[in-house]
């Protein structure tokens, strides 16, 4: 079923459910800080975290999925990898992400060799189409701000989350330039869930930071889809 990732046999996570994606980028991050960095993502109440390393081997890039999921598996956080559906092959990991130039969503589960979640990053309401045609699990939206993570792509802005929303019925995670200070203004224009990479990363304290976030992300849950009163 698109949507749900198998923790383990008889344990599962929706991402209906999930509401903060944590990007753990090594341009952001020393290899040897990533296990204290997911330690405080797990800690600070993020639902997802994605390794990401475009600087990386595909071999050092399997050791550290291989440490990060001892530490993400038993949290039941599914631990997503940038790009190699290669890793997922070799550890297991939840899932694999993947670009615009990356492999196709039905490439990445073949090089999987097993049932992974696959997740796609979109920059427009046709992408976004398009990755939800394609079978895609959920997809990136963004970048909704400025971000020097992707310098070459033009800010989507806030205008567009309302629509994507009602144009795609995947789990959306809206990413790029989001931080604790706008994140309010992002919530505003429609979203549901977001993703933090430098935000995060770079926060004087990660476990504060990640519970800031998903308090406020909790709270439009709430308001949104109150709970009936028995």
């Amino acid at each position: 079923m698109a949507g749900l990732i198998e923790m383990t046999s008889d344990t599962s996570l929706n991402l209906s459910e999930c509401r903060l994606y944590g990007i753990l980028d090594l341009g952001y991050v020393r290899k040897s800080d990533a296990t204290y960095a997911a330690e405080a993502m797990i800690k600070g109440g993020v639902d997802l975290i994605q390794l990401r390393g475009k600087d990386q081997s595909i071999e050092e890039l399997v050791e550290l999925a291989a440490e990060l999921h001892e530490l993400t598996a038993p949290s039941f956080t599914p631990l997503i990898v940038n790009d190699h559906a290669e890793v997922a092959s070799k550890v297991p990991v939840e899932g694999v992400h993947v670009g615009q130039d990356d492999d196709s969503i039905e490439v990445v589960r073949r090089k999987a060799g097993r049932t992974v979640v696959v997740g796609k990053s979109t920059h427009s309401l046709g992408q976004a189409r398009a990755a939800q045609r394609e079978g895609a699990d959920y997809i990136g939206f963004g970048p909704i701000f400025a971000t020097p993570t992707k310098p070459d792509y033009r800010p989507i802005g806030l205008k567009e989350i309302n629509r994507v929303h009602l144009d795609v019925s995947l789990p959306i995670f809206c990413i790029g330039g989001i931080k604790i200070d706008n994140l309010e203004q992002v919530i505003a224009a429609g979203a549901h869930r977001i993703a933090i990479v430098s935000g995060l990363l770079k926060a004087p304290d990660i476990v504060e930071y990640a519970r800031a976030c998903k308090k406020l992300l909790t709270l439009e849950s709430e308001i949104r889809n109150p709970k009936s009163e028995i």
